[in-house]
């Protein structure tokens, strides 16, 4: 367990050093959710008065679900390290050491943590800048950026997994997108679950995007339900250790086809 801890700890550094070294990449991936806050924003923000939306403002609600989707899209491009270190020969190189392979897929994952939190932390900002209300305070933001470094956690692990079985750039990016936008849409990201067709509520429930939506936008309110907020993180943590566990299986399947 030591070894493993060690490992990731150096893994993990490498990773941030690379991603200190091309700064633009956690900005570029901050120009879609400022889109999203200022043109969403301001054009939906009526849509409120809907029946079924709860009341409160739209930047209120919106918030939690410009960040759960941040973190998608993000995270689901944590693959191209793997796609990178495969076409020069590091991931070989690692691979034939007596590296951990949970150590590589830990520190993927804890790299595309630091780069949500931050992003996290941005959009919260920009929020605050809009008028938005975090009506429990730091406790409400702190766990909305658990949530969303739990679902960066499952996803990344996703992305790393299919990088090591397409292993290439094309179908990582077809596979993502695929992907991203079908699990963001159906989740009260953007609508509420009530003021959407009854199919799209049965998915929602199942859904662990909502759940990370659901659990922040929770926690943020005024007079937080604990326990549902507790529940929803836990199904997030099952659903990242089972994909960190699927997904570190998967350097098996490179090792054999190499």
């Amino acid at each position: 367990m030591s070894t493993m801890v060690a490992h990731t700890g150096y893994l993990t550094g490498r990773l941030l050093r690379a991603t200190g070294r091309q700064p633009a990449f956690v900005v570029i991936m901050l120009i879609q959710p400022m889109i999203w806050l200022l043109l969403f924003g301001q054009l939906f923000k009526r849509v409120v008065e809907v029946p079924g939306f709860g009341g409160g403002t739209y930047i209120d609600f919106l918030i939690p679900g410009v960040v759960v989707m941040t973190v998608l899209f993000t995270s689901g491009w944590s693959g191209m390290g793997f796609i990178e270190d495969m076409d020069r020969g590091v991931m070989d190189t690692m691979l034939s050491s007596p590296v951990s392979r949970g150590a590589m897929m830990a520190s993927s994952v804890a790299n595309q943590a630091v780069t949500i939190v931050i992003q996290a932390l941005v959009i919260v900002v920009v929020g605050l800048l809009l008028g938005a209300d975090y009506a429990s305070g730091v406790p409400g933001v702190a766990v909305m950026l658990l949530a969303a470094i739990l679902l960066a956690a499952a996803f990344s692990s996703l992305s790393n997994g299919m990088a090591l079985l397409v292993r290439t750039r094309e179908s990582l990016i077809g596979f993502s997108t695929m992907l991203t936008l079908p699990l963001s849409f159906l989740s009260s990201a953007m609508m509420a679950k009530e003021a959407a067709p009854e199919w799209i509520q049965t998915v929602a429930g199942y859904n662990p995007v909502d759940w990370a939506v659901m659990a922040s936008r929770e926690a943020l309110s005024a007079n937080p339900d604990w326990p549902a907020v507790l529940t929803r993180l836990g199904g997030l943590l099952t659903v990242a250790l089972v994909m960190g566990w699927i997904a570190t299986r998967a350097f098996r399947s490179y090792q054999r086809s190499v």
